[in-house]
């Protein structure tokens, strides 16, 4: 079965600094991915360069078995136009630690923009979808209310729902629970455990090591650019074999 995600030596730098040096890591599909360490290890850079919002300097990254932002002709490889980049980056939603709603927007509506807006889909066909996709994340009483009228795990929810109105057979979450208040983090994560349980392919950088834990099927931790230790979460969380790991686990179990 093919990787849904394969890293193969990927580097990224900004400038002189070398963020990512050398990522090497497949997903498979159905898996739950969950990349820990801490911050500036790398891990939301990584996955920025997995839809292409930041541009790796050299490896290479194929989603479901297509390189991302390239395209490959013998040994070359030809950069994509921005268009079918987008167009790729469709087929992957991404939830980011502020939610980045639209505040003049209802929820319904910011759920129905990008299925209207990028894939041409009707306003009724958009919105049936939209509020199921509400009631699944525990909101559809919210569908007419306003980012600023909602909390913040209320937003983030609302984020997960509008990720998944493009269908996506990938999902990003990059820190989704770090901005919350902590009794508002068990409702994202609620829903995080009810995409996993209908097999949604899932990367998701956190520091809920007790998901990763009871949700992962994975664990990988990094630091300073490089992947330390992987494996599963019952392995790496409870007897990690890396120093660096156990140095860390210490401080945040």
């Amino acid at each position: 079965m093919n990787a849904m995600v394969k890293a193969e030596g990927v580097h990224k730098s900004f400038g002189a600094v070398q963020v990512l040096k050398g990522i090497d890591l497949e997903v498979a599909p159905r898996e739950v991915f969950c990349l820990i360490g801490p911050s500036g290890s790398g891990k939301s850079t990584f996955l920025r360069c997995i839809n292409h919002l930041e541009k790796i300097n050299s490896g290479r990254l194929y989603v479901d078995g297509d390189l991302v932002g390239y395209r490959q002709k013998g040994d070359k490889l030809f950069e994509l136009k921005d268009r079918e980049v987008a167009a790729k980056r469709r087929d992957i939603g991404m939830v980011f630690q502020r939610f980045n709603l639209f505040p003049h927007m209802t929820a319904l509506e910011n759920v129905i923009e990008a299925p209207v807006q990028v894939k041409r889909e009707t306003k009724a066909v958009a919105r049936e979808r939209a509020r199921k996709l509400l009631d699944r994340v525990g909101l559809a009483d919210k569908a007419g209310n306003y980012p600023s009228q909602l909390s913040g795990g209320q937003q983030q929810r609302v984020a997960i729902a509008r990720a998944l109105a493009m269908e996506p057979k990938l999902m990003l979450f990059d820190e989704p629970t770090s901005a919350l208040d902590p009794e508002l983090v068990g409702d994202v994560l609620d829903v995080m455990r009810g995409l996993a349980e209908d097999g949604m392919t899932m990367i998701v950088v956190t520091h809920e090591m007790g998901f990763a834990r009871e949700v992962g099927d994975s664990v990988v931790f990094m630091d300073d650019g490089v992947v330390v230790e992987s494996g599963l979460p019952r392995e790496v969380l409870t007897n990690p074999q890396h120093e660096r790991t156990k140095s860390f686990l210490s401080k945040v179990l």
